[in-house]
């Protein structure tokens, strides 16, 4: 029989439209699923015909593969995977290469890439975006692991992935462990805040401006032609023209409670343990966690006076002032996201390509948009940026867009709108750009309390003081360091 040239275990929307993916590529590929029913429905349907085989045990799946064996998991993250990973290790060879491409957590990437190294093996933990059509059509893939493997899954992984005009593939190595789930997760924590900025302008548009679906369908039509052509962009014009059965906007009996998995979680959580301000994204989680109270919102809004709003401006004006207060936020979003990453590379050695991951991004993930051209071009002409804020292009452009910023926040906060990740990304930008922030008075309330000590302007940094404040102190300070 002849063999496969990969493997599949996980059969559900991801892993059966990434097999498919695969087999059009001129792949052989051999699939499991855990529930037998599902490995039938998938033999006998989608895969039917096909250079496919769906084979009904593991050892069966690892027999069925070319050397060394390449097997590629799309399952639950946590303990799924190491209990597969435990499955699989009896059954392989030194060389082989496990590679999971679910939305694993980094840090246990960076462990598992050790421990089957340990083994003889090869491990990979890569991040797939996309969703369901970019599995089957051609999603972003964000690999790393073992640098030994990516030779060996290179013309598999870069046959499967988007292109961008001029070719590139959207796929590359990122870098060792856990850098690939890392890169990943950054961007899912993007994605968070695109989406929560694009819903914003939309309350506004609704709220404020009192649009209709189908007006706010050709707004975001509109600015799908602008600088902010993206995907959720496009998205967000198709999903406001279409109708339930009686014709009203499906989008209005949607119920207003959001979901997550976790990533934007884990995205703060990194930035917090870095000590990177990601302000925006932070907000974004957080509204969601907000929006998932609605039961508690519904009854705190009879007990609170709502004003009715009435807009007293120009309407198109504050449109297009609306367009570039979401294409301000963008760019703090995504100069937040590249420090983050920039950071985490010290921490754990990486050696990110900042200019290749945004060309990674620029096809086939939910995140891509025009917009990632003018970041790789800002990496290309300086990989040693610190900010994207910094980048010619991008201090410039911001500059032009702040009257607007301001206008649109100030307009959602005089009209008791939510706009906290819009709002924070204006705050960033300002605490970015002053001088002199108040933490003068923090040190000095810390080192009162806690003797904390404190640095001075008059003398060089690295050094410390402490003040007896009260005169009833002693002069013993506490350590110094930070968290």
């Amino acid at each position: 029989m002849k063999k496969s040239d990969i493997a599949m275990i996980g059969l559900a929307v991801m892993g059966e439209n990434l097999v498919l993916n695969f087999e059009s590529k001129g792949f052989r590929v051999s699939a499991f699923d855990r529930f037998e029913s599902v490995v039938h429905a998938f033999q006998d349907g989608r895969a039917k015909g096909k250079n496919i085989w769906a084979t009904a045990s593991l050892s069966d799946l690892v027999a069925s593969l070319k050397t060394p064996r390449k097997i590629m998991m799309m399952i639950k993250a946590g303990e799924p995977v190491d209990n597969t990973i435990e499955l699989l290790l009896p059954l392989l060879e030194k060389g082989d290469v496990i590679i999971d491409g679910g939305n694993s957590n980094f840090q246990d990437t960076i462990r598992r890439t050790a421990y089957v190294e340990s083994k003889g093996l090869l491990y990979i933990g890569t991040g797939v975006s996309g969703g369901e059509e970019g599995a089957l059509l051609g999603p972003s893939i964000m690999p790393g692991g073992s640098p030994a493997a990516w030779p060996l899954v290179k013309p598999l992984l870069q046959a499967i992935s988007a292109q961008v005009e001029d070719g590139s593939k959207c796929c590359e190595w990122v870098g060792e462990n856990g850098a690939g789930h890392f890169v990943k997760m950054v961007h899912n924590g993007i994605e968070y805040g695109d989406i929560q900025l694009i819903c914003e302008a939309y309350q506004l548009m609704k709220d404020v401006l009192h649009l209709n679906a189908d007006d706010m369908h050709e707004v975001f039509a509109s600015w799908n032609k602008s600088e902010l052509d993206s995907y959720l962009i496009g998205i967000t014009a198709d999903i406001l023209q279409v109708k339930d059965a009686d014709g009203t906007p499906l989008v209005d009996r949607i119920l207003d409670t959001a979901g997550q998995k976790g990533t934007g979680k884990w995205t703060g959580i990194a930035s917090m343990e870095e000590g990177v301000p990601l302000t925006l994204i932070g907000e974004a989680v957080y509204a969601r966690c907000l929006s998932a109270m609605k039961e508690e919102r519904v009854a705190a809004s009879k007990v609170f006076q709502k004003t009715p709003i009435v807009f007293q401006g120009d309407k198109k004006a504050f449109i297009d002032d609306l367009r570039r207060a979401l294409y301000a936020s963008k760019i703090i979003s995504y100069a937040q996201g590249y420090t983050l990453m920039s950071a985490a590379a010290k921490t754990y050695s990486w050696n990110l390509n900042f200019g290749g991951i945004a060309l990674m991004w620029r096809g086939g993930c939910i995140i891509r948009s025009v917009f990632l051209g003018k970041i790789k071009e800002a990496y290309d002409k300086n990989p040693q940026l610190t900010n994207l804020l910094l980048d010619p292009y991008f201090r410039t452009t911001i500059e032009t867009l702040t009257g607007s910023w301001r206008n649109v926040v100030a307009t959602a906060v005089l009209n008791g709108i939510p706009i906290p990740s819009m709002a924070s990304a204006l705050s960033y930008f300002d605490g970015y750009k002053c001088e002199n922030l108040p933490a003068n008075l923090l040190q000095a309330q810390r080192d009162f309390f806690g003797a904390h000590t404190y640095e001075r302007t008059d003398q060089p940094r690295g050094q410390f003081f402490h003040t007896n404040w009260t005169g009833h102190g002693g002069d013993t300070a506490s350590t110094t360091y930070n968290v």
